[in-house]
């Protein structure tokens, strides 16, 4: 065989590789845009993430056709290992837990983007050039960031840590200094590629930021928190698909930047504030003091028995649900949607109001009372349903707390004024199910439980639902 015909013969498979590799790649990029549009409403929502998983699969299977891999061994042992933890946290870990799995999904992005830039300098070292060292820094720096930072919103979410702002005298200028610190590295980087030193101070300055980051933040703010540290993630990946060339990575690393931080800012929005005051504030004392109601409730709560409950609810022709971290702390969500079932047979409407900061993370309530297959068109946001509780018989308060606080609206000293809350108060009942008097994550006492108009049963959210509903039946 000539020399041009075993070239040819050669090329023709490396030409198809590519060829394919690059239509994996376009393909999973259309899906992962895609899935974003579908994310934007519960009821596509399912789809949205089934073309996730389609284009990550097409993404990696593209990936696996590059001419570089020559030994598929460690990368198939590597792939069964990953999809045993990634099948294991999908079963075992309950919805009520998915802030956590979500901070820690995070955790991993952010140390894989990491360890790939600290590969990629070791192999490469100088010989990477000013372009491509700027982008494998901004790689470890976010990577190792996203790294610490998602792990200490884990610990705080799920316990470990305080849920109280943990501050020091002039945390700001430390964390400040720190980034513009990692800024001039990656500027020194970038000039003089073979500085060996200031790649591994980027590499300790992210990692140690990401801690001092995510200290300072109470428990209110986790939702905000763990958002950010998603932008931070996509930051990294990006990045990294620029130092390798990947375009796949490029577009999902940016889409996925893009949309956390847009997430974000709209929490933000949600709740009044800020977003430097989220970060810098110290807002969301987690595990505040208890308040004169915390002890005791004061002399003019009602706590209604299980009789007045029933009584009032089967007089009932429309209930408007309030959802919050309660609920989803007592696994709630399906003894709630039958006793939705059981008004809805005597003749009344049910609606979801759903808060923009419910929970402990965007959509924490759309995804239980999914799972408890509430049907999507009687979840409403704030915007969509705040005027209807001036019309409502029953608002019914499930496990939630500042979101119906009315100081938000009269009370200029308190420090969730402005945030916007839904009109509750203003319904003919308000029912509140909640463990305790405890106040909620801004640590300060709720006025809705004194009004004349509401009704406080204690006790857990799940069996005191599951009484109402039998006391309806019988």
């Amino acid at each position: 065989m000539s020399t041009a015909s075993t070239t040819a013969a050669v090329t023709a498979p490396a030409s198809t590789s590519a060829f394919l590799m690059g239509a994996s790649y376009l393909i999973a990029s259309v899906c992962f845009i895609l899935t974003l549009q579908a994310l934007s409403s519960p009821r596509h929502a399912r789809k949205g993430v089934l073309l996730g998983c389609i284009g990550m699969a097409l993404a990696v299977a593209g990936t696996l056709l590059h001419p570089d891999i020559k030994v598929y061994t460690w990368l198939a042992l590597a792939a069964l290992v990953g999809a045993v933890i990634g099948a294991a946290m999908s079963i075992w870990i309950p919805m009520t837990k998915m802030p956590e799995r979500i901070a820690l999904s995070h955790s991993f992005g952010g140390l894989a983007a990491a360890l790939v830039g600290v590969s990629e300098y070791l192999h490469l070292g100088d010989s990477l050039g000013g372009f491509k060292m700027g982008a494998v820094g901004l790689e470890v720096y976010f990577g190792f960031l996203t790294f610490t930072g998602s792990l200490m919103a884990f610990g705080k979410l799920q316990g470990f840590i305080s849920g109280a702002p943990l501050t020091y005298k002039g945390q700001n200028l430390t964390n400040l200094g720190s980034f513009f610190g990692a800024l001039g590295l990656l500027v020194l980087l970038i000039v003089q590629p073979e500085t060996a030193w200031a790649f591994y101070a980027m590499c300790a300055t992210g990692f140690a930021l990401g801690i001092l980051f995510v200290l300072p933040i109470g428990g209110a703010d986790m939702p905000v928190v763990v958002s950010l540290l998603n932008s931070y993630a996509g930051l990294a990946a990006a990045a990294t698909g620029f130092a390798l060339d990947n375009n796949v990575l490029i577009i999902a690393g940016s889409l996925d930047c893009a949309s956390g931080f847009l997430l974000s800012l709209m929490m933000s929005k949600a709740m009044n504030r800020s977003f430097a005051n989220v970060l810098f504030g110290a807002f969301g004392t987690g595990d505040a003091s208890p308040t004169a109601m915390t002890a005791a409730p004061a002399a003019n709560v009602h706590q209604a028995t299980m009789e007045e409950v029933v009584d009032v609810l089967q007089s009932s022709q429309s209930v408007i649900v309030v959802p919050g971290y309660g609920m989803a702390v007592s696994q709630a969500q399906h003894a709630l949607r039958d006793l939705a079932t059981q008004l809805e047979k005597q003749g009344a409407t049910v609606k979801y109001a759903i808060h923009p900061v419910a929970g402990r993370m965007p959509g924490h309530m759309n995804v239980l009372l999914a799972e408890a297959n509430v049907p999507y068109d009687q979840l409403f946001d704030l915007d969509e349903i705040n005027d209807e509780f001036a019309r409502t018989d029953v608002a019914l308060i499930v496990g939630a707390n500042d979101i119906v606080n009315p100081a938000a609206k009269t009370n200029p000293q308190s420090p969730i004024f402005g945030m916007p809350v839904f009109d509750v108060d203003k319904a003919r009942t308000v029912m509140v199910l909640k463990r305790s008097f405890n106040p909620g994550f801004s640590g300060i006492d709720n006025d809705l439980f004194a009004l004349p108009n509401t009704m406080m049963v204690l006790g857990d959210a799940r069996k005191t639902l599951v009484a109402m509903g039998n006391g309806i039946k019988t």
